[in-house]
C-alpha cells in the first residue's frame, strides 16, 4: 500500500495533473501583494538559513526580499485575477472566415512540482464566428496564465478556455512545446526532451482541421 507521503512524490516526480483549475484556496486574496511579500521574504531567510548560508554577506543581504517580490509580483503574478488582461472583441466586419494562428508566442512558467521553471512556445489558433480579438491580447493571455505553479497540461486547456469564452466560441486550439527544468536539471536530467501537450476544441477536433492547423505552425517565418 502506497503510503501518502510516497504517493505525494510519485505525483510530483511524475508530473501528474490533478485538476484542471489551479488550486487556490478561497482565503488566497485576502492578504495584500505587500502583506505576501513580508512573509515569504521571512519564509526565503529560513531556507537559506537552514541551508547554512551567510545572509550578512552583500551578495544575499537582498536575496529575500528580491525573491518575494519575484514571487508575488512577477513569476506568481497570474495568480492574481485583478492581473487578468482585458480582451475587447471587435466585429469580424472584414469576414475573415479562415482559421486564425498565433505562433511561437514564449511560455515562461512555473512547475508547480518543484518550482522550477518551464520554457518553451504556444500555437493558438481560433476561426471566428463574427468577433475577433486582438492580437496581443492572445500573448498575454498566455503570459497571465503561465505566471503561476503550473502543470503544461492545465496551462494548455486554460487558454484554450479563457479564448472560448472572449471569443464565444468554441473552434479554439493550443499546442505547447516546452522543457521543464524538473526534467533537464534535476532527476532523469535528461536536457534534450521537451513536452508537447494539446488541446482542441469545436472544429479543431475534426481531422482536417486540425492538420490545418499543426501544418500552419510547422511553417519557418523568415524576415528578409
Amino acid at each position: 500500500m502506497i503510503q501518502n507521503e510516497d504517493l505525494q512524490d510519485e505525483i510530483g516526480n511524475n508530473h501528474i495533473a490533478t485538476s484542471a483549475q489551479t488550486p487556490l484556496r478561497d482565503d488566497a486574496f485576502d492578504l495584500s501583494d505587500d502583506q505576501k511579500i513580508e512573509l515569504i521574504k521571512k519564509d526565503v531567510e529560513s531556507i537559506l538559513q537552514t541551508l547554512g548560508m551567510d545572509l550578512t554577506d552583500d551578495s544575499l543581504k537582498g536575496t529575500p526580499n528580491r525573491v518575494a517580490k519575484m514571487f508575488v509580483k512577477e513569476i506568481f503574478g497570474g495568480l492574481n485575477p485583478n492581473k487578468k488582461p482585458s480582451s475587447s472583441t471587435f466585429d469580424n466586419k472584414y469576414k475573415y472566415g479562415e482559421m486564425l494562428v498565433e505562433k511561437n508566442i514564449v511560455v515562461y512558467s512555473t512547475c508547480e512540482h518543484h518550482l522550477l521553471p518551464i520554457v518553451g512556445r504556444a500555437h493558438v489558433a481560433y476561426i471566428s464566428n463574427g468577433t475577433v480579438v486582438g492580437l496581443s491580447k492572445m500573448n498575454r493571455i498566455v503570459d497571465y496564465y503561465a505566471k503561476r505553479p503550473q502543470v503544461q497540461e492545465r496551462l494548455t486547456i486554460q487558454i484554450v478556455q479563457e479564448l472560448q469564452k472572449v471569443l464565444n466560441t468554441e473552434d479554439v486550439a493550443c499546442v505547447i512545446d516546452a522543457k521543464h527544468l524538473c526534467v533537464n536539471s534535476r532527476g532523469i536530467r535528461d536536457i534534450e526532451s521537451s513536452t508537447v501537450t494539446a488541446e482542441f476544441g469545436g472544429k479543431f477536433k475534426e481531422v482536417n482541421v486540425r492538420k490545418e492547423f499543426l501544418d500552419y505552425i510547422k511553417l519557418e517565418t523568415k524576415f528578409h
